[in-house]
């Protein structure tokens, strides 16, 4: 197996990142109106939007947005989880928030998930649950 890459991405990209997004059996996209074209042209074009790649091509995205610290989204599709491709991603786009003068990052996902153990064990805090009961995270940077 060839190497994960990171990279920003590209309109190139966006028709894998929709198959990564919507080949996840956890959190999916029941409702492709609640994600609009506007939100992700803005993540592709003014903010972080990075893909990690190995030689099947594109097994994951982030999007953060560089001005409040929010992740987005982060999504790695089924077949390429626990190969590293999460962690690389959280890892250089909080980086890049830190580059950027950011003291924190924060994120949403769903309670009792493992997306939620995913950022536990990676240092994040749970502050509690929203108004729709995901579970809201911190990082500080």
């Amino acid at each position: 197996m060839s190497p994960r890459r990171l990279r920003t991405a590209t309109r190139a990209d966006l028709p894998r990142i929709h198959e990564v997004r919507t080949g996840t059996a956890e959190n999916p996209l029941t409702d492709s109106d609640n994600v609009t074209e506007a939100e992700v042209l803005w993540y592709l074009d003014e903010a972080i939007f990075l893909v990690s790649e190995d030689e099947r091509g594109v097994q994951g995205f982030t999007c953060v947005n560089h001005q409040t610290g929010h992740v987005w989204a982060l999504f790695v599709i089924d077949e390429a989880q626990g190969r590293g491709h999460g962690s690389a991603l959280l890892d250089a786009a909080m980086a890049r928030l830190r580059a950027g003068g950011h003291r924190q990052a924060f994120l949403t996902t769903g309670s009792g998930s493992k997306a939620e153990r995913f950022y536990g064990a990676r240092g994040w805090s749970a502050m509690g649950a929203n108004r729709t009961g995901d579970t809201v995270f911190r990082l500080s940077l």
